[in-house]
């Protein structure tokens, strides 16, 4: 299972990881995220010694989405050392996610 973050603990748990980060931004009722979400959690169990999958509900916390403009949902983003890399945008499927993050 992903677990959540909120903006409270986002610089423990992204910020300071001692792996990159991939965040999936979120919020009930997504059809979309929810599909995302089961492909996350297959592809968790694949990369889990070299990289943390966690996820943000928008409704529930707004700093961090705020500040990284998130206009659309679901949105991926990739951490790396704390610091904000990149979107990786129109992924749905774990293997496609995959290859954006460069694991293919």
């Amino acid at each position: 299972m992903i677990r959540d973050v909120t903006d409270r603990d986002f610089p423990r748990e992204v910020e300071q990881a001692s792996t990159p980060v991939l965040v999936e931004f979120w919020q009930p009722g997504c059809g979309h995220c929810l599909a995302l979400l089961k492909q996350l959690e297959q592809l968790q169990e694949e990369v889990a010694p070299v990289m943390k999958i966690v996820k943000m509900n928008v409704q529930e916390n707004f700093q961090i989405p705020a500040e990284l403009d998130i206009s659309s949902l679901p949105a991926l983003a990739l951490f790396e050392r704390g610091e904000f890399v990149r979107f990786i945008g129109g992924v749905g499927r774990k293997d496609e996610i995959r290859k954006q993050l460069g694991l293919a």
